[in-house]
C-alpha cells in the first residue's frame, strides 16, 4: 500500500491518495484546489479509482470531493453523522461562514485559490456509514478492493468526525486523524456540530487506545504518531 499526499491550497488541507498493489485508490479529503492535481495523479499512474472518503464535513475537506467523485465515477463515502454537510459545508461553519464574514481567514483564503462559493453543488453519489446518533458508532470495514480501511468514528470537532485505520490488519496501521488531532494540538470543538465533552472522550477512548507506533496523518500541519502524541499532547493529556 502506498499512501501518496496531495495539499489544497486552502487550508494547506492533507488529501491522502490510497494506492493499492493492485492499482487500485481510494481518495480522502479532496479539499479545494486537490482535485486537479488528483485527477493528473490517477491519470499518470493509471490508478483505478474506487471511492472518495471524507473524514468530516467541512469545505476545506469536501470542497472538490463532488466534482472528483463525478469525473473519476465513484462514490463520497463518509460518517452518517456528517452527511446533512455536503448540502451545504459552509452554513455548518458558523462564524467561519464566508458568505456572512467575507473578510474572514476562511474567505480569503478561497480568494486566493479562486474558489467561487457560489459554484458548490452537493455530490450526486453519497454512501454514507455509521448511524447519526449522540454516541459513538462501531467500526466498520470499508470494502473497497485492494484497499484495506476501518472506519472509527471519533466525534467532538464534528458528529461525524472519523479516522480512517489504513492496513488495519497491521499491529501499526497509518491513520489518517483529519481535524481530530493534529501534531501537538486538536481540532476545535466551538463550531456547530462541535462538542468538547464528546472529543475528551475520543482522546480518551479512540485516540488513546491507538496502536503507539501508528503514524497520523493530520488534516492540516506534520505528520506525527501516536506515541509521541501521548507523551506531549497537552490535549490528550488533560483527557486522560
Amino acid at each position: 500500500m502506498q499512501i501518496l499526499t496531495v495539499v489544497a491550497p486552502v487550508f494547506a488541507a492533507r488529501c491522502s491518495v490510497l494506492v493499492a498493489d493492485d492499482g487500485s485508490c481510494v481518495v480522502v479529503d479532496p479539499g479545494a484546489g486537490a482535485g486537479e492535481q488528483v485527477r493528473a495523479l490517477v491519470a499518470d499512474r493509471g490508478l483505478r479509482p474506487l471511492a472518495v472518503l471524507v473524514t468530516h464535513g467541512h469545505a476545506d475537506h469536501t470542497w472538490d470531493a463532488p466534482t472528483l467523485a463525478r469525473d473519476l465515477d465513484v462514490p463520497v463515502m463518509l460518517h452518517a453523522g456528517d452527511a446533512y454537510r455536503l448540502e451545504d459545508p459552509f452554513g455548518s461553519l458558523g462564524v467561519l461562514d464566508p458568505r456572512h464574514d467575507p473578510s474572514g481567514p476562511l474567505a480569503q483564503a478561497l480568494r486566493e485559490a479562486g474558489v467561487d462559493v457560489a459554484t458548490w453543488q452537493a455530490p450526486q453519489r453519497v454512501e454514507p456509514f455509521g448511524a447519526v446518533g449522540s454516541g459513538r458508532t462501531p467500526d466498520v470495514q470499508l470494502d473497497l478492493g485492494g484497499v484495506r480501511v476501518v472506519a472509527r468514528h471519533a466525534p467532538g470537532h464534528t458528529e461525524g468526525s472519523t479516522l480512517y485505520l489504513v492496513d488495519a490488519g497491521d499491529p501499526d496501521p497509518v491513520v489518517l486523524s483529519g481535524d481530530v488531532l493534529f501534531a501537538g494540538s486538536i481540532g476545535r470543538t466551538d463550531l456547530p456540530g462541535g462538542d468538547p465533552a464528546a472529543m475528551a472522550r475520543t482522546l480518551r477512548e479512540v485516540v488513546a487506545t491507538l496502536p503507539a507506533g501508528s503514524r497520523v496523518l493530520p488534516g492540516h500541519g506534520p505528520t506525527t504518531d501516536v506515541a509521541t502524541e501521548l507523551a506531549t499532547n497537552p490535549y490528550l493529556a488533560r483527557a486522560r
